[in-house]
């Protein structure tokens, strides 16, 4: 819905997000980069990461930052309406 991390955390609607699904590589800020930004101002959505180069590292640092989960592309829809169900605690 956004073209980039700027304008998400622009647009006022950061505080009425429920879930964010964020890619990693954006344009400016990446996605990771927004969610710290978001966690310190303790506005962090629970957030499903999509990258199609997962590293380890990338894991490590998005887990460790609280993200649901970092999910390769490209990914099932299944596997996206699953931790979609987990974020907003839907069985």
């Amino acid at each position: 819905m956004f073209e980039s991390a700027e304008a998400f955390l622009a647009s006022g609607e950061v505080a009425d997000t429920t879930c964010l699904v964020s890619d990693i590589r954006m344009p400016g800020m990446s996605g990771v980069e927004m969610h710290e930004h978001l966690i310190a101002q303790g506005q962090a959505p629970t957030t499903i990461f999509i990258s199609a180069y997962p590293t380890p590292s990338l894991q490590a640092k998005a887990a460790s930052n609280g993200a649901l989960v970092l999910l390769q592309k490209p990914y099932q829809a299944s596997v996206m309406t699953h931790w979609l169900s987990v974020a907003l605690g839907v069985p």
